[in-house]
Protein backbone atom coordinates (compact mmCIF):
# COMPACT_ATOMS: atom_id res chain seq x y z
CA UNK A 1 0.00 0.00 0.00
CA UNK A 2 3.07 1.99 0.53
CA UNK A 3 3.71 2.06 -2.99
CA UNK A 4 0.08 2.59 -4.16
CA UNK A 5 0.10 6.07 -1.80
CA UNK A 6 3.58 7.00 -3.46
CA UNK A 7 2.18 6.52 -6.65
CA UNK A 8 -1.11 8.52 -5.86
CA UNK A 9 1.12 11.45 -4.23
CA UNK A 10 3.60 11.17 -7.37
CA UNK A 11 0.48 11.19 -9.28
CA UNK A 12 -1.32 14.31 -7.86
CA UNK A 13 2.11 16.50 -7.70
CA UNK A 14 2.60 15.71 -11.02
CA UNK A 15 -0.54 17.15 -12.03
CA UNK A 16 -0.31 19.98 -9.75
CA UNK A 17 2.80 20.53 -11.28
CA UNK A 18 1.47 20.96 -14.66
CA UNK A 19 -1.26 22.86 -13.79
CA UNK A 20 1.18 25.22 -11.44
CA UNK A 21 3.59 25.57 -14.65
CA UNK A 22 0.47 26.79 -16.71
CA UNK A 23 -0.79 29.02 -14.22
CA UNK A 24 3.14 30.34 -13.71
CA UNK A 25 3.34 30.66 -17.72
CA UNK A 26 0.01 32.37 -18.15
CA UNK A 27 0.67 34.67 -15.70
CA UNK A 28 3.93 35.04 -16.45
CA UNK A 29 2.65 36.04 -20.11
CA UNK A 30 -0.20 38.80 -18.84
CA UNK A 31 2.77 40.53 -17.08
CA UNK A 32 4.87 40.74 -20.05
CA UNK A 33 1.28 42.04 -22.12
CA UNK A 34 0.70 44.31 -19.21
CA UNK A 35 4.43 45.82 -19.54
CA UNK A 36 4.25 45.58 -23.14
CA UNK A 37 1.03 47.84 -23.18
CA UNK A 38 2.43 50.00 -20.60
CA UNK A 39 5.15 50.50 -22.88
CA UNK A 40 2.83 51.44 -25.83
CA UNK A 41 1.60 53.77 -23.49
CA UNK A 42 4.37 55.37 -22.37
CA UNK A 43 5.57 55.75 -26.16
CA UNK A 44 1.84 57.23 -27.45
CA UNK A 45 2.18 59.75 -24.68
CA UNK A 46 5.52 60.33 -25.50
CA UNK A 47 4.90 60.89 -28.90
CA UNK A 48 1.76 63.06 -28.04
CA UNK A 49 3.69 65.64 -25.98
CA UNK A 50 6.48 65.57 -28.68
CA UNK A 51 3.71 66.47 -31.44
CA UNK A 52 2.47 69.28 -28.87
CA UNK A 53 5.93 70.76 -28.55
CA UNK A 54 5.90 70.89 -32.06
CA UNK A 55 2.57 72.37 -33.11
CA UNK A 56 3.69 75.43 -30.11
CA UNK A 57 6.91 75.57 -31.59
CA UNK A 58 5.61 75.85 -34.91
CA UNK A 59 3.05 78.63 -33.78
CA UNK A 60 5.52 80.58 -31.39
CA UNK A 61 7.62 80.33 -35.11
CA UNK A 62 4.83 81.60 -37.00
CA UNK A 63 3.72 84.24 -34.57
CA UNK A 64 7.50 85.47 -34.62
CA UNK A 65 7.91 85.35 -38.02
CA UNK A 66 4.56 87.44 -38.62
CA UNK A 67 5.70 90.28 -35.83
CA UNK A 68 9.19 90.70 -36.96
CA UNK A 69 7.96 91.65 -40.59
CA UNK A 70 4.94 93.79 -39.36
CA UNK A 71 7.70 95.30 -37.21
CA UNK A 72 10.10 95.82 -40.23
CA UNK A 73 7.29 96.71 -42.40
CA UNK A 74 6.44 99.55 -39.77
CA UNK A 75 10.12 100.63 -39.88
CA UNK A 76 10.13 100.86 -43.55
CA UNK A 77 7.51 102.66 -43.99
CA UNK A 78 8.35 105.06 -40.99
CA UNK A 79 11.67 105.80 -42.93
CA UNK A 80 10.04 106.36 -46.20
CA UNK A 81 8.14 109.22 -44.59
CA UNK A 82 11.02 110.52 -43.08
CA UNK A 83 12.31 110.95 -46.66
CA UNK A 84 8.90 112.43 -47.89
CA UNK A 85 9.33 115.07 -44.68
CA UNK A 86 12.94 115.83 -45.71
CA UNK A 87 11.79 116.37 -49.33
CA UNK A 88 9.06 118.04 -48.44
CA UNK A 89 7.10 115.98 -50.38
CA UNK A 90 4.62 114.13 -48.00
CA UNK A 91 1.42 112.45 -49.66
CA UNK A 92 -1.58 111.01 -48.38
CA UNK A 93 -0.53 107.88 -50.08
CA UNK A 94 2.37 107.60 -47.59
CA UNK A 95 -0.02 108.87 -44.48
CA UNK A 96 -2.52 105.89 -45.49
CA UNK A 97 1.07 103.64 -46.14
CA UNK A 98 1.73 104.33 -42.50
CA UNK A 99 -1.68 103.71 -40.72
CA UNK A 100 -1.84 100.01 -42.38
CA UNK A 101 1.49 99.37 -40.94
CA UNK A 102 1.00 100.57 -37.93
CA UNK A 103 -2.88 98.80 -37.59
CA UNK A 104 -1.18 95.58 -38.94
CA UNK A 105 1.88 95.50 -36.46
CA UNK A 106 -0.32 96.61 -33.31
CA UNK A 107 -2.69 93.40 -34.82
CA UNK A 108 0.31 91.51 -34.68
CA UNK A 109 2.17 92.78 -31.32
CA UNK A 110 -1.47 92.34 -29.34
CA UNK A 111 -1.81 88.54 -31.05
CA UNK A 112 2.03 87.74 -29.93
CA UNK A 113 1.16 88.81 -26.38
CA UNK A 114 -0.43 86.01 -25.95
CA UNK A 115 1.71 83.69 -27.18
CA UNK A 116 5.34 85.38 -26.24
CA UNK A 117 6.98 84.06 -23.22
CA UNK A 118 8.59 86.52 -21.05
CA UNK A 119 11.99 87.21 -22.50
CA UNK A 120 10.53 87.32 -25.86
CA UNK A 121 7.41 89.61 -24.68
CA UNK A 122 9.62 92.19 -23.19
CA UNK A 123 11.92 92.75 -26.13
CA UNK A 124 8.77 93.24 -28.27
CA UNK A 125 7.50 95.60 -25.99
CA UNK A 126 10.82 97.54 -25.74
CA UNK A 127 10.51 97.71 -30.00
CA UNK A 128 6.89 98.63 -29.57
CA UNK A 129 7.68 101.25 -27.77
CA UNK A 130 10.35 102.85 -29.40
CA UNK A 131 8.04 102.34 -32.85
CA UNK A 132 5.30 104.20 -31.01
CA UNK A 133 7.59 107.11 -29.50
CA UNK A 134 8.72 107.53 -33.33
CA UNK A 135 5.51 106.78 -34.70
CA UNK A 136 4.04 109.74 -32.51
CA UNK A 137 6.61 112.26 -33.47
CA UNK A 138 6.56 111.73 -37.40
CA UNK A 139 2.62 112.15 -37.18
CA UNK A 140 3.08 115.67 -35.17
CA UNK A 141 6.57 116.71 -37.87
CA UNK A 142 3.80 116.08 -40.80
CA UNK A 143 1.28 118.01 -38.66
CA UNK A 144 3.33 121.14 -38.01
CA UNK A 145 2.68 120.58 -33.46
CA UNK A 146 6.19 119.56 -33.06
CA UNK A 147 7.77 119.92 -29.53
CA UNK A 148 10.88 122.05 -29.08
CA UNK A 149 13.46 120.14 -30.18
CA UNK A 150 11.46 117.94 -32.60
CA UNK A 151 12.81 118.06 -35.97
CA UNK A 152 13.71 115.80 -38.84
CA UNK A 153 17.20 115.67 -37.60
CA UNK A 154 15.41 114.35 -34.04
CA UNK A 155 13.84 111.74 -36.08
CA UNK A 156 16.27 109.77 -37.91
CA UNK A 157 18.41 109.66 -34.62
CA UNK A 158 15.50 108.11 -32.98
CA UNK A 159 15.25 106.11 -36.25
CA UNK A 160 18.32 105.01 -35.93
CA UNK A 161 17.87 104.40 -32.02
CA UNK A 162 14.91 101.57 -33.49
CA UNK A 163 17.01 99.29 -35.00
CA UNK A 164 18.79 98.11 -31.65
CA UNK A 165 15.20 97.17 -30.16
CA UNK A 166 14.81 95.46 -33.34
CA UNK A 167 17.16 93.34 -33.32
CA UNK A 168 17.14 92.71 -29.99
CA UNK A 169 13.76 91.06 -30.18
CA UNK A 170 15.01 89.23 -33.21
CA UNK A 171 18.16 87.97 -31.34
CA UNK A 172 15.92 86.82 -28.66
CA UNK A 173 13.10 85.52 -30.45
CA UNK A 174 16.09 83.29 -32.14
CA UNK A 175 17.29 81.96 -28.97
CA UNK A 176 13.63 81.09 -27.99
CA UNK A 177 13.33 79.37 -30.52
CA UNK A 178 16.69 77.19 -30.57
CA UNK A 179 17.94 78.60 -33.79
CA UNK A 180 20.79 80.64 -31.52
CA UNK A 181 22.61 80.59 -28.54
CA UNK A 182 22.28 83.50 -26.02
CA UNK A 183 25.77 84.48 -26.63
CA UNK A 184 25.63 84.28 -30.49
CA UNK A 185 24.13 86.60 -33.07
CA UNK A 186 24.05 89.98 -31.11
Amino acid sequence: MNSSISQIVIAVLGIGGTLAAAVITQRSADRARARELEHTRQLQQDEREYATRQAQLEARRTCYATLSAGTRDLANVMTNILHALERGEMAEELRSDLDRARREHRLRHAEAQMVLPDTVAEAASTANRHLGDLYGLLMRLDGGTAQQGENLEAAWESMDKLWDPLWRMRHVMRVDLGITTPDQDL
